[in-house]
């Protein structure tokens, strides 16, 4: 999977389509990412008496397929493929977006 944590995304199919945000979690055996403040869902939670926190209806980001969400380019602000390629050395591969060819942490 090309996506990884703290990668700026732009969401290009669903409800949310446009929406821009921090992927939070990355799940690779699922291929599906959860992306901050997109795709949320309503979760109705009881009451903990171990905890003495009161239950209600919590607001929590679910998680969308890898498919759905392009790479944002930190050079251009525009979406981009990701590629890998191998570093200088040879032995490292190194994420580089296909657009500007910017190297990825």
């Amino acid at each position: 999977m090309k996506i990884h944590k703290n990668d700026n995304v732009i969401i290009i199919a669903g409800k949310d389509k446009g929406k821009t945000g921090k992927v939070l979690r990355a799940l690779p055996s699922v291929e599906k990412v959860i992306v901050q403040g997109v795709n949320i869902q309503k979760h109705h939670k009881k009451t903990q008496k171990d905890t003495k926190q009161g239950g209600g209806i919590v607001e929590v980001s679910a998680p969308i397929h890898v498919s759905n969400v392009q790479l944002i380019d930190p050079k251009t602000g525009k979406q981009t493929r990701v590629g890998v390629v191998k570093d200088d050395a040879g032995k490292k591969n190194v994420r580089v977006t296909k657009k500007s060819s910017t190297k990825l942490k």
